[in-house]
């Protein structure tokens, strides 16, 4: 099987986000209004499809990296595992109790929280820990902040047409709202962040007169 490089792999997953998000929007609320039970299921299961999609991604991936990346991997989930353990055992617990009360549709959230504890995590061990970086060429420099962007205009899109089809109820609005704004800041955080490094780079290399 051919290497999955890290720029496939984080277009893959960042496609298969925006179609997750688009099927939570579009497709699941369906489920809801529908009386036969075959089409229920098949309608609530079909946001799982692209999330599947995603895990057998992430085992290609570690699969195919050497001894260090996998070690890296391995941190990195076992932390993601980690907290969403104390997550579930502290909601839980307070649910049982009657402090907060939740339903099975918190379940939605245990894979995003996952993942991104995941990422972050792989992240600060990487460029902290080792001093290295997640991007392997300096020519995609600017493909993180462009990708934000991208999932930010395309988290609009999927905002108007739900909205346009009215199927946007107050939890898609929230999370759409705030996967978008969030995406937004990042890739402005990010994009000020490379800047300054690339500044620092360009300031610092040999020949460069120094003011």
């Amino acid at each position: 099987m051919k290497r999955l490089t890290e720029r496939q792999y984080q277009r893959h997953v960042s496609v298969t986000m925006l179609v997750y998000v688009a099927s939570m929007v579009l497709v699941w609320p369906l489920a809801r209004t529908t009386s036969g039970l075959g089409l229920k299921i098949a309608l609530a299961a079909v946001p799982a499809l692209p999330m599947l999609y995603v895990i057998a991604l992430m085992a290609r991936k570690v699969a195919q990296s050497d001894e260090f990346e996998q070690r890296i991997h391995l941190v990195a989930l076992g932390v993601a595992s980690a907290v969403l353990a104390a997550l579930s055992l502290t909601g839980g617990l307070l649910a049982a109790a009657g402090a907060v009360p939740l339903d099975g549709s918190i379940l939605i959230w245990v894979f995003p929280v996952m993942m991104v504890t995941y990422s972050l995590t792989r992240w600060w061990v990487i460029t902290r820990r080792y001093g290295g970086s997640t991007e392997c060429e300096q020519a995609s420099v600017w493909s993180l902040p462009l990708r934000l962007l991208l999932v930010a205009a395309l988290m609009g899109v999927v905002l108007l047409a739900a909205w346009w089809r009215g199927r946007l109820d107050d939890l898609s609005l929230g999370l759409l709202a705030g996967l978008g704004s969030s995406s937004l800041l990042l890739a402005v955080i990010e994009s000020v962040r490379r800047w300054r490094r690339v500044r620092r780079e360009r300031a610092g290399a040999p020949g460069t007169p120094q003011p």
